[in-house]
């Protein structure tokens, strides 16, 4: 193998890594119990990006695979080609299941960071999600409305993290399925 072959190979997979890391100073919950995890979020906050650019309704159900990952299904409302939307995809913990940190794909063998870096754990109420980097973060609810207080909050947290609010949208849940 040549020497550019070897480095490109070495870039590759230090960049694929690298989006399954956290984000500095970033921490997933521990005492994490993906069982009651599962079952229907509801998208209240998320910052801007490509791949949900335009939906409104976001919403993820998470169930168990046969071999134990995590089957994800995102649905989301696109409202200028009046359709809903949807993603496939399978995550797996990166560390152990009692950590809230796991790699999802949905684009087989390409794997992103999904931290749980705050969660509500007697009920599992709420969950606030980033990705590798602070460019990512979803405010997620089991309930398709919160109340302002628990707005401010994820809004008070999520700036003591770092996270640039600046592109924040509130998302509309105003649609069945």
């Amino acid at each position: 193998m040549s020497a550019m072959r070897k480095w490109f190979l070495l870039v590759t997979l230090i960049g694929l890594a690298s989006c399954t890391s956290l984000p500095d100073n970033i921490e997933p919950v521990t005492g994490f119990e993906a069982d009651r995890y599962l079952g229907t979020w509801y998208e209240i906050a998320r910052l801007d990006h490509s791949f949900e650019r335009g939906l409104s309704n976001v919403r993820a159900k998470y169930s168990r695979n046969e071999d134990g990952s995590i089957k994800v299904i995102n649905r989301g409302y696109n409202v200028e080609e009046g359709k809903w939307e949807e993603a496939d995809g399978r995550a797996v913990f990166v560390e152990d299941e009692n950590t809230g940190h796991l790699k999802v794909s949905f684009f087989g063998p390409f794997y992103a960071s999904y931290v749980v870096f705050e969660l509500e754990k007697e009920d599992y109420s709420y969950a606030y999600v980033t990705g590798y980097n602070r460019d990512y973060l979803w405010f997620l609810s089991r309930t398709p409305e919160v109340s302002e207080k628990a707005i401010e909050a994820f809004k008070q947290r999520a700036r003591v993290e770092g996270f640039d609010l600046e592109e924040l949208i509130m998302v509309e849940q105003n649609r069945a399925e």
